[in-house]
């Protein structure tokens, strides 16, 4: 049977492109909307798919504990759930907190923790990690600290917190379960390229949000990714990227202190 995949954050801009992917790949997608004045966007982005679409009106504002998160988790029954949602800088710190951390990960926690579900995508940013990346550059380095501790501190601590909570407790589950966090560079609106750098990348750099959604399907639908990977625009074909980063088990978690990510939370 083709999956059931959980959206959050379905109206969001790389969310709109994820959606059409998601089903012509004929997978069922329940995409997750605060405004219900969204729905005919969602629909109307998707029309003649072969994969079947329902759109769900929630707030994930509203998510303040695990058990809120599984709420949705069963309305959608999903078997992958790809988190795609923020805060957006709207609401101030207190939000950013509230959304990109805490409801990112009750819903982490929820799904982990629910054996049907065997998929969690994160979509993150290149720079949400604490320690210098064993490939970057001074300048590498420069940017990160410009990132994230001068240009959006709160959004880049949320993220790093959220990031940090897939990995330590998707380590922990029994059953099988894919982990992939995403984590591209300064999005832009330009069309796709179908040409990436993915994997070990430097800190800075624009990728298109349609290469986004394009690097996202692709890395869900296989059944041997895990970890972090690290995008921006580049110059290699999109489908021989994620052939390559899976072929050499590159990982961007390499560099963070990985056992003490895992003890700090327990499934």
């Amino acid at each position: 049977m083709p999956p059931r995949v959980l959206l959050l954050g379905g109206h969001g801009r790389v969310s709109l492109l994820m959606t059409p992917l998601f089903l012509s790949r004929s997978w069922h997608v329940t995409s997750v909307i605060r405004n219900p004045e969204h729905t005919k966007d969602i629909e109307s982005n998707s029309v003649g798919q072969p994969g079947k679409l329902e759109v769900l009106v929630d707030s994930l504002d509203n998510v303040k504990s695990e058990q809120q998160a599984q709420l949705i988790l069963d309305k959608a029954k999903p078997d992958w759930v790809v988190w795609s949602a923020g805060a957006g800088g709207k609401g101030g710190p207190e939000r950013t907190y509230a959304v990109d951390r805490d409801a990112a990960r009750h819903f982490i926690t929820a799904s982990v923790s629910t054996p049907s579900i065997r998929k969690f995508l994160m979509v993150s940013h290149i720079t949400s990690r604490r320690n210098r990346a064993p490939w970057w550059n001074d300048e590498d380095w420069a940017k990160y600290e410009e990132v994230n501790f001068k240009v959006l501190p709160h959004y880049a601590a949320a993220k790093v917190d959220a990031d940090e909570c897939l990995l330590a407790l998707a380590r922990q589950r029994k059953e099988p379960f894919q982990d992939i966090c995403l984590r591209p560079g300064s999005l832009t609106d330009d069309p796709p390229t179908g040409k990436v750098s993915l994997g070990r990348t430097r800190a800075r750099g624009n990728v298109t949000r349609a290469d986004v959604a394009d690097i996202a399907a692709r890395l869900l639908e296989r059944e041997d990714t895990r970890g972090y990977y690290d995008l921006l625009g580049g110059g290699e074909d999109a489908e021989q990227a994620v052939e390559r980063v899976v072929r050499e088990k590159i990982d961007c978690i390499e560099g963070e202190d990985i056992e003490g990510i895992v003890g700090k939370y327990k499934l």
